[in-house]
């Protein structure tokens, strides 16, 4: 089976990535992880992606003097020189410049926290209860030049209970994401191979 080189970009501590990892350590999955990179040093995931001998780098956005073009190349070059098929932002927590975007056009996804379209951006659960939905949930979509606008992969709803908050909700999200993530990387990869 052929299998696509995954890199998965990460901030924080990576718990959509190790669900990503685990998935493509099985034999039938139609990629592998071949890189792990933060755009900060201190990210837990790092860690797991080491322990897990998956080649880890950090490229630390903030030693760029703000030019993201300058840190997105930076990224780039690293992701060639790993030979990377597609990659899946996980977690990170930067908004792609077209520059970048424009270079991994079609092989590359991210996992947003709502209902995609709506609730881009940022605080999506605490803007679901404020508008009284009754379901939250999380999308993986194709990412574009927008900021989570691109063509929706899949989608996983989750039901808003009485008494939610947004971290109650956020949690039962979060599981949700576990499980959508891997099987709309699993689509993309076979969307991929076909083309």
């Amino acid at each position: 089976m052929t299998k696509l080189r995954l890199a998965i970009l990460i901030s924080g501590r990576g718990s959509n990535m190790e669900a990503l990892v685990k998935a493509t350590q099985k034999t039938a999955f139609p990629a592998e992880t071949v890189l792990v990179m933060s755009n900060r040093s201190d990210a837990a995931g790092l860690e797991y992606a080491a322990t897990h001998g998956i080649e880890n780098i950090a490229v630390p956005h903030r030693e760029f003097a703000h030019d993201r073009e300058a840190f997105e190349r930076a990224m780039h070059t690293h992701l060639q020189r790993s030979n990377v098929d597609i990659i899946a932002l996980a977690g990170f927590m930067r908004i792609l410049t077209p520059w970048f975007v424009r270079q991994w056009d079609g092989k590359l996804i991210n996992i947003h926290p709502s209902l995609l379209p709506k609730y881009p951006g940022l605080n999506t659960h605490q803007r679901a209860l404020d508008a009284g939905d009754e379901q939250a949930g999380c999308s993986v979509h194709w990412v574009n030049e927008g900021v989570d606008t691109g063509e929706i992969i899949d989608q996983r709803r989750v039901s808003i209970v009485k008494g939610d908050t947004a971290e109650t909700l956020a949690a039962r999200v979060l599981q949700s994401e576990h499980d959508l993530y891997p099987k709309a990387l699993e689509k993309a990869c076979y969307s991929l191979l076909k083309s």
